[in-house]
């Protein structure tokens, strides 16, 4: 897919003195190495990396209000769903079958449609997925809106996956 994205980036203080409303809490890079995963259900980059993005913004998986997560292929989200810890391993095709992840859900994702309906511009997916998170926080996502959003998790990717040798960014944004 064509695309591109940019994001005006500025420190806190600046954020703050022109009204700010959404801030970076925390974000991860996690890439992996060239050996086989033990576990092709499983890749190791996600986990660690989630992990670490939750322990860096202080919060878990249940004080999310709004996910955008990398599906960029039909078993990336139910694999993602299980690296992020929105259900428990085995869990994520149960979790997409339900309304759980819908809007009005416990947990929504991908209210903006996700990649496979939005589309998947290599290099700008992760910025559009900020965008949308930043409109759910501000409450200016429409007929999409996710009520009382207040904690957005992105997750992008990208690599190779017959092995670990992707790369996968988390960011989280809050009011």
């Amino acid at each position: 897919a064509d695309g591109a994205s940019a994001v005006i980036l500025c420190s806190g203080k600046i954020g703050r003195r022109i009204g700010a409303r959404v801030a970076v809490r925390a974000t991860m890079l996690s890439s992996g190495n060239y050996d086989n995963p033990q576990d092709l259900a499983r890749w190791r980059t996600d986990y660690e990396g989630v992990s670490r993005v939750y322990e860096l913004a202080g919060i878990g998986p249940e004080d999310l209000d709004v996910v955008e997560c990398h599906d960029a292929f039909s078993i990336s989200e139910i694999m993602h769903y299980e690296a992020l810890r929105l259900c428990p391993p085995g869990g994520g095709g149960e979790l997409l079958e339900s309304d759980t992840t819908s809007l009005g859900g416990r947990i929504p994702v991908n209210v903006s449609g996700g990649l496979l309906s939005r589309g998947h511009p290599v290099g700008a997916t992760g910025v559009e997925q900020v965008l949308e998170l930043t409109r759910q926080l501000r409450g200016d996502a429409g007929s999409r809106q996710v009520d009382g959003a207040r904690v957005g998790l992105a997750h992008c990717m990208g690599g190779d996956r017959s092995g670990d040798t992707k790369s996968m960014t988390a960011i989280v944004l809050a009011t």
